[in-house]
């Protein structure tokens, strides 16, 4: 278990600021791509790992393609030394971003984290396991997704945390900043999905 756990973690030392972007990533595509370089530019990040999920507890998981299957594409997607790609999850038995967190915070204590995520995931937030508490563990930053926009900042996650809430201008300091803080990021114009790339039988077009 503990080599697994080394190989699941990509390499990184102490002070690096980590991105850390979940998803089924079934399958991973150029706006997953985008975001993660648009947030090492934005966040001043050094690294994004993407965590890719054994399957979203809010999803129909039944289409879901094998986790080795969809790694490997997140690779070819990835193309980048900055992005790191991680099976952690499945490796430490979890589906939850939550525990997740609670796992690196303990096993990387010296890295500093931001959890990134679109707009579309901060309007159902509220409905994640334990979305406050991950909210105190770790900086959050929201991707802007229009034409999502309002129903992501009128949600009731957004809505509680709105004191939280830095200026956009503040987003390079953002993983420095204790949580719970989170910024906003608008200026990334995409409008790719994994849904829209599946096929009805599952099968994915071509990434």
């Amino acid at each position: 278990m503990r080599l697994a756990i080394r190989q699941a973690l990509p390499p990184h030392s102490d002070g690096m600021r980590i991105g850390l972007l979940g998803g089924s990533f079934n399958p991973p595509h150029q706006a997953h791509r985008a975001i993660s370089l648009f947030a090492l530019k934005r966040l001043q990040l050094d690294r994004v790992w993407w965590l890719v999920t054994p399957g979203n507890p809010l999803k129909d998981n039944g289409g879901l393609h094998a986790l080795a299957e969809r790694a490997a594409a997140a690779r070819k997607v990835a193309a980048d030394p900055r992005i790191e790609i991680s099976c952690l999850e499945s490796v430490i038995g979890t589906r939850y971003t939550a525990d997740t967190i609670d796992y690196l915070r303990r096993r990387a204590s010296r890295l500093r984290f931001v959890w990134i995520m679109g707009a579309d995931n901060l309007a159902q937030f509220h409905r994640w396991q334990k979305w406050q508490h991950i909210a105190a563990q770790v900086p959050m930053a929201v991707v802007d997704r229009p034409p999502r926009s309002f129903r992501a900042l009128n949600a009731p996650a957004a809505r509680a945390l709105a004191r939280y809430r830095l200026p956009e201008a503040d987003a390079g300091r953002l993983a420095d900043r204790a949580a719970p803080a989170w910024v906003y990021l608008t200026g990334l114009k995409l409008s790719l999905s994994s849904t829209g790339l599946r096929n009805p039988d599952g099968s994915w077009k071509s990434i």
